[in-house]
């Protein structure tokens, strides 16, 4: 593996944890994840959004900084590969489409005195779905609290995510369409992806 700490990341539905498994299985990797069950005010985030946005976020950011600062304290962080299915940088990208202008301070006030004692992921691989594909994969996994996500919302995360990316400029982002991908099922597929992540790439957003 040419990169030792990988992200995979990707709209609700893109299929990043799947991938993330995968890898770490047949590449011997630490695998991170984040823990979706475990918070508390997701079920009641969907529920009424503009009532939990903060604890939910909030807490989302708690999880994130805990499993990274576990990581950054580990003395096998670069001669080990690593996957995770979440970007830190993910907690402000949900914040900004989620909270209000208040809110929104607060949190970013958080968010800029934790992020720069966080390990950055050597690459960062973009899930792009169209959002009937990411529908269909949230309706598949069949969580609850997921089914009533409507497509507005999807379309503003992915496009909140694409600006985020497009202005970044201290990680290597390769955007992967997936529209008529399956990396989970389809061995021809999957060794594509694997082809992708041999690629020396700059740092900077690359279309794929």
């Amino acid at each position: 593996m040419r990169y030792n700490f990988i992200t995979i990341e990707g709209t609700i539905g893109a299929g990043k944890t799947t991938l993330a498994r995968k890898l770490a299985a047949d590449f011997n990797g630490k695998l991170i994840l984040e823990q979706f069950e475990e918070n508390p005010f997701l079920p009641k985030f969907y529920e009424d959004p503009q009532r939990h946005a903060f604890p939910v976020e909030l807490y989302f950011m708690a999880e994130r900084f805990q499993h990274l600062n576990k990581l950054l304290s580990e003395a096998d962080i670069f001669t080990s590969f690593t996957v995770s299915d979440f970007l830190f940088q993910k907690s402000l990208i949900f914040a900004n489409n989620n909270l209000n202008e208040d809110e929104g301070k607060l949190y970013r006030m958080l968010f800029d005195i934790i992020n720069p004692s966080l390990p950055r992921p050597d690459l960062v691989v973009y899930l792009y779905a169209p959002v009937e594909k990411l529908l269909r994969n949230i309706q598949k996994r069949g969580r609850s609290y997921e089914q009533n996500i409507r497509a507005d919302y999807l379309e503003h995360i992915q496009s909140a995510y694409l600006d985020y990316f497009k202005v970044q400029t201290q990680s290597r982002v390769v955007l992967v369409n997936t529209a008529d991908l399956n990396f989970a099922d389809s061995p021809e597929d999957y060794a594509y992806f694997l082809s992708l992540l041999q690629r020396d790439y700059t740092v900077g957003l690359h279309y794929l």
